[in-house]
C-alpha cells in the first residue's frame, strides 16, 4: 500500500529527491525508485526531521519498528499512519509528532481507492491539508472526528475489496456447478463484478435502485435474490463478516 501511494505521489509530480524510504528489505520496484532520486534507507543524520512521515507497516511490526523511526520525527512532523488497529495514542507514545490515522484500501493502486482519516487534536489545518492531498493521490478521502469509527471503517472499506474478490471467485465456482466451462465462468464472473462496480461508480442511483432496475418480477434475477436476501442470506453473512473484522481491528490495538 505504501508503494502504491508513493507511485501516485510521484506520478502527480512530487520531486523524488524530496522523498526518503525506510525499508530494510526493499523490493525491486523500490530499488528502481532509488535510481530516480528517492533516497533509500538514509540515517536521521542525513535528512534530519521529516516534514511528513508516512507509516506503512504491518500493525504487528509497529511495536518493534516504530522506535527506530522516532529519530525522524520532530515537534512539527506530520505523521500519517495507514496501519490497521493502531491508535493515535500508540503512535504518539512511540513516535510523537502530529498524527493523522488513515485507512486506505487496495484499489488505491489504480487511483480508485477510498481512504478514511481522523486527525489528532494537535494536527494543524495546514497539516491536515497536506495529509488530505497525500491521501487523495490514490482516490477519494473521507474525514471523521471519532477515532472509534476506524475499526468499522477497516472492516467495511479496508478489508472490503477482499469480499468483492471472493464474490467473483464464488460466482465463477457456482457457474461451474451450473455446467459452464471453468475458463468461461471465471471470465463471466470477473467482468460482471468489474462492470457492475463501474456502473455503480458512474451512476447517481443508489445500489438498491440499480439492483431493482436489474430485477424483473418473477424473473431469473428475482429467483436468485430470493436466496441471497433470505433469512440466512448475504445480509446476515455480511453483518457477521464485518463484525469479525471490526473485532480483529480492535484486538490489534491492544
Amino acid at each position: 500500500m505504501g508503494g502504491a501511494m508513493l507511485t501516485g505521489w510521484l506520478a502527480r509530480g512530487l520531486d523524488p529527491k524530496r522523498v526518503a524510504v525506510i525499508e530494510p528489505y526493499p523490493s525491486a520496484e523500490i530499488g528502481a525508485l532509488a535510481t530516480k532520486g528517492v533516497r533509500l534507507n538514509p540515517s536521521p543524520d542525513d535528512i534530519g526531521n521529516a516534514a511528513t512521515l508516512v507509516m506503512a507497516l504491518k500493525p504487528q511490526m509497529f511495536r518493534e519498528a516504530g522506535p527506530s523511526l522516532k529519530p525522524f520525527v520532530g515537534s512539527s512532523t506530520l505523521l500519517v499512519s495507514i496501519m490497521a488497529g493502531t491508535t493515535i495514542s500508540a503512535l504518539q507514545e512511540i513516535c510523537g509528532g502530529s498524527v493523522v490515522r488513515a485507512m486506505p484500501n487496495t484499489p488505491a493502486a489504480i487511483g480508485r481507492g477510498i481512504t478514511v482519516a481522523v486527525a489528532a487534536n494537535n494536527v494543524s489545518a495546514a497539516q491536515r491539508a497536506v495529509a488530505d492531498a497525500l491521501l487523495r493521490a490514490t482516490g477519494s478521502v473521507e474525514w471523521v472526528d471519532d477515532e472509534g469509527l476506524m475499526d468499522a471503517v477497516t472492516a467495511v472499506s479496508g478489508s472490503g475489496p477482499a469480499y468483492i474478490f471472493l464474490l467473483a471467485e464464488e460466482l465463477a465456482r457456482a457457474g461451474v456447478e451450473a455446467g459452464l466451462p471453468a475458463e468461461l465462468a471465471t471470465r463471466l464472473a470477473r467482468e460482471t463484478v468489474a462492470g457492475a462496480g463501474e456502473l455503480l461508480h458512474r451512476s447517481e442511483d443508489s445500489s438498491a435502485t440499480l439492483r431493482k432496475n436489474v430485477t424483473s418480477p418473477g424473473g431469473t434475477t428475482a429467483a436468485a435474490l430470493e436466496v441471497l436476501m433470505g433469512p440466512d442470506g448475504l445480509w446476515q453473512l455480511m453483518i457477521r463478516a464485518v463484525a469479525a473484522a471490526t473485532k480483529r481491528s480492535k484486538e490489534l490495538a491492544k
